[in-house]
């Protein structure tokens, strides 16, 4: 039912129009389930407009534009996650009434068993993280809630691996300790990766004794731990020995400070392109410092092909989608070794490299592996 939903009827006719999926169009007559793949697009539809409906205002002229007024509520919403910031009480309560009533004629409701008003002392949990002020100076950490959750899927993958080697350990966990550190690395997590790092050792540390019950304990640590990482004095590193493969810590993270978006800056507005693309490339994504050096050196952009080397319109929005995006970046882009001639009369060269996309290094191997061998005609002796 779509009552007075905005844009209705170019919302009816893009649920009625059917999927097209490899020349083969499947009709849609039902429109979009609940929890279906365009429900927060739907839902951004549905709620474009609220910040002002809260109350919202914006400083709109000066060096100070786009950020909020003195005074002024403050509303984030993710989908139909929802999170407004007041001075008082009645503040509080006189925006939730007049969200109320904006929220009547759509259609919707809020959640009263979700929903509730509360002191910024006794803080708030919002996509993972909690906002609570401490004596007048007010922090964002991660949740207890999702540290309680990553504690529990490592030990759970952790016991899962028993009788695996240390190279599957490694293949298994490098990718969960990305994902969640790109995603927490914007707030006050310093504390909270240190925790994460003690209970990993802990479970590496199991692991080994399960996976070797009758050797003694330096005999363990010589084996699995060491000064793996080649930047770092940290002798207590988990690897592998027989390929020097070591595991990610999660206090190696760099903290990066999230920047506020101005205003109502949307990044689906095609004239704020260059903001977003400002945002994105001041911003370092959680690559190796190999990696992002070799990216800015060649400006993003693949040597052979020219193309762009990560696309990123928009950043993950969770840690699993963190996750997803270090282990598609890894296996897309790979390092080619080259070597350049250091000087004139240098009798040895230096290998650098460069990075490529998987694809175009398939293409080079087949295409030098394929060429014809160039035989040199030897010299038949007549004048």
């Amino acid at each position: 039912m779509l009552g007075t939903f905005p844009a209705r009827d170019m919302v009816r006719k893009w649920l009625c129009s059917g999927v097209l999926d490899q020349g083969h169009l499947a009709p849609t007559e039902r429109g979009s389930p609940q929890g279906g793949v365009i429900s927060p697009l739907l839902m951004n539809v549905a709620l474009h407009g609220m910040e002002q409906a809260a109350g919202v205002r914006y400083i709109t002229t000066g060096a100070n534009a786009g950020t909020v007024r003195p005074g002024s509520p403050v509303v984030i919403r993710y989908a139909d996650d929802l999170l407004a910031f007041c001075h008082t009480r009645q503040e509080a309560e006189q925006v939730k009434a007049r969200l109320a009533g904006w929220l009547a004629p759509r259609g919707l409701v809020f959640n009263e068993d979700k929903t509730r008003i509360t002191h910024l002392d006794d803080g708030v949990d919002f996509l993972g993280f909690n906002a609570r002020r401490y004596r007048g100076k007010l922090l964002i950490k991660p949740s207890k809630a999702a540290i309680k959750r990553i504690r529990a899927r490592l030990s759970a993958e952790m016991k899962a691996l028993r009788g695996a080697n240390a190279e599957a350990v490694l293949q298994q966990f490098n990718p969960i300790i990305r994902g969640w550190t790109a995603y927490y690395r914007i707030v006050v997590s310093s504390k909270a990766f240190d925790a994460l790092d003690d209970h990993m050792w802990k479970l590496t540390y199991k692991w080994a004794k399960f996976r070797h019950p009758h050797k003694p304990k330096r005999w363990i640590v010589r084996r699995y731990f060491g000064m793996f990482h080649p930047a770092r004095r940290d002798q207590w590193v988990f690897g592998d020995r027989d390929t020097g493969a070591y595991l990610l810590k999660f206090a190696w993270a760099k903290i990066v400070r999230h920047t506020m978006v101005k205003g109502w800056a949307s990044p689906d507005d095609p004239a704020l392109a260059e903001y977003w693309a400002w945002r994105r490339g001041r911003k370092q994504p959680p690559l190796d410092r190999g990696r992002w050096r070799a990216l800015i050196a060649q400006h993003g952009r693949c040597p052979l092909c020219g193309g762009l080397l990560l696309h990123a319109d928009c950043e993950p929005q969770t840690p699993d989608e963190w996750e997803q995006w270090s282990t598609v970046t890894r296996l897309a882009i790979r390092k080619h070794a080259i070597t350049t001639q250091t000087g004139p009369g240098t009798p040895h060269d230096t290998p650098t490299f460069r990075l490529i996309h998987t694809g175009c290094q398939r293409r080079l191997t087949r295409s030098v592996s394929t060429r014809p061998a160039t035989c040199q005609q030897q010299p038949s002796g007549l004048a």
